[in-house]
């Protein structure tokens, strides 16, 4: 039985004939298997149909013979000339042989791709999983270094906290030290000095609704002026060290001492009035102070 060329079994089996051509020549003319696996291999590339431009003997490694050149096995050339004509059932077999051949290959080639497929999603898995993990680490890194900061800042505020009130304590041993002789003579003269106060609106509410804190306000010499929230049964000392604290320097670098007084009514506060909480000195719910430059005695 006569066996059909590579070139005709791929024409048989439905192949384009420049496709098979150009599978054979670029495989060497190694066998129909493995110009079959080019051609599946390669279906898909957009120039699987152009011609080859280099003789199919350069590419074999040899010199292209004259049948080469005149086309590869073409209607009417020699080789096909001397071919013996096959019968229908022996077309029909070979035909066959062949469709099973490419069924194999092709049933290789899906299962190919399926593991390929599978690999690819398991790589794609495993990424999304390591990108989650490294998006959750730096969430956590995050929200630790926040909660550090935050401790940070209540440790530092609690400290300045803490001065301040050293600072205070200090203060007021200081003054008590320094005014010790004459403190006993001067608590009679601030009993008068509560008589102004009821005179004015603003200091009544105090004996109706209670108040935790007061605001306020001290307008500095030169212009500006200083805001804060203090405890209403804080002394009016810690107004005092909070304006000397943050004022700013004066010309030559020295610091006087300051004096509060009261807007309205008009009022200087006394070295005993320091030692009184806010709430009684009528300054809660808020009030504004002014700081004068008190003249040594």
């Amino acid at each position: 039985m006569a066996e059909l060329t590579a070139l005709e079994s791929l024409i048989e089996m439905g192949f384009p004939r420049g496709r098979a051509e150009k599978a054979l020549a670029l495989t060497g003319n190694q066998g129909i298997e493995a110009a079959m696996d080019w051609l599946m291999e390669h279906e898909d590339d957009p120039d699987v149909d152009e011609p080859l431009e280099t003789p199919l003997g350069h590419i074999l490694g040899r010199e292209p013979t004259p049948a080469e050149q005149g086309g590869l096995e073409g209607p009417g050339s020699a080789a096909g000339e001397g071919k013996p004509i096959l019968s229908e059932e022996e077309r029909q077999e070979q035909t066959k042989r062949m469709l099973e051949l490419v069924a194999q290959k092709q049933r290789e080639r899906e299962e190919r791709e399926e593991r390929e497929a599978l690999e690819r999603e398991r790589q794609r898995r495993r990424q999304g999983q390591e990108l989650s993990a490294a998006r959750q680490r730096l969430q956590e890194d995050e929200m630790r270094r926040a909660a550090e900061e935050r401790r940070r800042e209540k440790a530092e505020e609690l400290a300045a906290r803490q001065r301040v009130r050293e600072k205070i304590e200090r203060d007021k041993a200081e003054r008590a030290k320094k005014y010790g002789g004459s403190v006993g003579s001067q608590p009679p003269p601030p009993a008068p000095e509560p008589g102004p106060v009821p005179s004015s609106p603003s200091q009544e509410p105090p004996t109706k609704r209670e108040y935790d804190q007061c605001r306020i306000q001290v307008r500095l010499p030169d212009g500006t002026s200083l805001t804060q929230t203090f405890r209403a049964r804080e002394q009016l000392a810690a107004v005092r060290l909070y304006v000397e604290l943050h004022r700013g320097e004066e010309p030559g670098g020295g610091q006087d001492p300051v004096q509060l007084l009261s807007g309205f009514p008009r009022r200087a506060f006394s070295e005993a009035d320091m030692e009184r909480p806010l709430q009684e000195l009528g300054l809660v719910p808020s009030a504004v102070l002014i700081v004068a430059k008190k003249c040594p005695s």
